[in-house]
């Protein structure tokens, strides 16, 4: 199967549409799609969350020369590609290697089933969990009802539902918590927290949230957990995989770097 058969298996379920509409309707920028491609049949496909020196070496060791990412292996224009750089080493490795890799970013967020609204799963959320921020078929951001539980046991939960061991915590712990806002990645900005407040949340969990918005929060009113971002995403790019596998028709395992969760 050639590498461009196996994009459009994946394109079919969640395409790249969603990133360019997410990013033409609410702005930033993306680079998702087929993003190295050594003209090689494709023997098996490693799916991992970046594309860090670990899993090349994980595909290369299972004999993949596929490597399936959710963050894009290459986000902007790059002027050189040197081997004593991160990122040129990255890619000098799989190409020495014969090793494709295909990035799916916004469109995995977006998805119906996707990482963001599989993040407010794991979290406690049940039923519809409508986004906040629509594009056709989907969506980001998620505000919910949970379990009514003390703050503490809240972020607990979520740990262990997501396999952390990591995660900030501020706010009162034993403050009940019954309805919360999730953000998959580093998605927390002022319009989430007043979205979040006027929704009726108790607390809001995101990954890398600045300074400036933990404070807005806190005096909003809302508490606040910030995971590790790759703890909130790999829960759902891992059930991205599990869905994948069964239609690729070709071999697939998944990476997890551990040191990042």
């Amino acid at each position: 199967m050639t590498l461009r058969e196996v994009y459009e298996r994946i394109d079919a379920l969640y395409p790249k549409r969603m990133s360019d509409d997410y990013v033409k309707t609410y702005g930033g920028h993306d680079n998702s799609g087929i993003l190295l491609d050594p003209g090689k049949e494709i023997a098996g496909a490693l799916f991992s969350l970046d594309l860090s020196l670990a899993a090349i070496a994980a595909a290369k060791a299972a004999g993949k020369n596929l490597i399936v990412t959710h963050h894009p292996a290459i986000f902007f224009p790059v002027a050189d590609i040197r081997y004593d750089d991160p990122l040129g080493a990255r890619i000098v490795a799989c190409l020495e290697s014969g090793i494709g890799v295909v990035s799916m970013h916004l469109n995995l967020d977006c998805a119906c089933g996707g990482i963001d609204e599989s993040l407010a799963r794991a979290l406690g959320g049940e039923g519809e969990l409508e986004p906040q921020e629509k594009i056709e078929g989907g969506g980001y951001g998620r505000i919910f009802s949970v379990k009514e539980q003390a703050l503490s046991a809240f972020a607990e939960g979520a740990k262990r539902e997501l396999g952390t061991l990591r995660a900030f915590v501020y706010g009162d712990g034993e403050r009940k918590i019954n309805r919360a806002a999730s953000f998959c990645g580093a998605g927390v900005d002022g319009g989430a927290i007043a979205r979040a407040k006027a929704q009726g949340a108790q607390v809001i969990v995101s990954a890398d949230i600045k300074h400036n918005y933990i404070c807005d929060a806190l005096e909003s009113g809302l508490c606040v957990v910030q995971l590790t971002h790759y703890a909130s995403e790999n829960y759902g790019f891992k059930k991205i995989y599990q869905v994948l596998r069964e239609k690729l028709c070709i071999p697939c395992e998944y990476h997890q770097d551990e040191i990042l969760l």
